[in-house]
């Protein structure tokens, strides 16, 4: 049984990787559509399979789940070649556990038909931690936002909402990015926060033990 209480409001750090370490994201193909299940399974309401729907890449987060409730607000994330993270605001009553569940079974269901496997695809069920102070998700933010720096991820196999956050208020985007950014007087000094972050976390090894969560 889970430790944790989810909270309507309160913010978590979820993450998860691949069982046995393995990859669970072999092209852009793989990244796009776990991208558009955040999008689509985020929603109060029952949408069908979209594993049965079709894939549509000119149109990617055409969502089916537009005009519904949400079951959590995103405000970062990171898909790297063998895990994910995300910050997550809970906003109806045990939406992070239905989410987590919708995504995790329609992505694996996705990737065991494309390469004719069976069985899990996850290290278990998703890991959670409380996020219980500013400084905790500001820290977390850098690390999630610039997680290829922290991995050294190089060929290209990566997707975040760092993007987005060098957008400022231009566009709407997928995630809530204010909580954050409105702690910073602009956006270079957010940037030049995660960079320091990464260095000064490095320098004192306080990225280990979430990096020994990562491989």
């Amino acid at each position: 049984m889970r430790k944790i209480k989810f909270i309507n409001g309160d913010y978590y750090h979820i993450f998860n990787r691949g069982v046995e370490k393995r990859d669970i994201f072999l092209d852009k193909v793989d990244l796009d559509r776990f991208l558009q299940s955040m999008h689509e399974f985020n929603t109060l309401d029952p949408i069908g399979s979209i594993y049965a729907a079709s894939f549509r890449k000119n149109n990617l987060l055409r969502s089916l789940a537009s005009k519904s409730e949400r079951l959590v607000d995103f405000v970062c994330y990171c898909l790297c070649p063998n895990h994910y993270h995300f910050i997550l605001q809970q906003v109806k009553d045990k939406g992070i556990e239905k989410f987590m569940h919708r995504l995790g079974s329609g992505y694996t269901n996705y990737f065991n038909r494309k390469c004719s496997r069976s069985g899990s695809l996850f290290q278990g069920t998703f890991k959670a931690n409380h996020i219980d102070s500013d400084e905790y998700l500001l820290y977390l933010s850098a690390y999630i936002n610039l997680n290829n720096r922290v991995h050294q991820i190089k060929n290209g196999l990566f997707k975040s909402s760092w993007g987005e956050y060098m957008q400022g208020d231009k566009e709407r985007g997928f995630c809530n990015r204010h909580v954050v950014l409105t702690q910073f007087s602009d956006l270079e000094t957010y940037k030049t926060f995660t960079e320091n972050a990464l260095m000064v976390a490095k320098e004192r090894k306080e990225l280990e033990k979430i990096i020994k969560l990562d491989q």
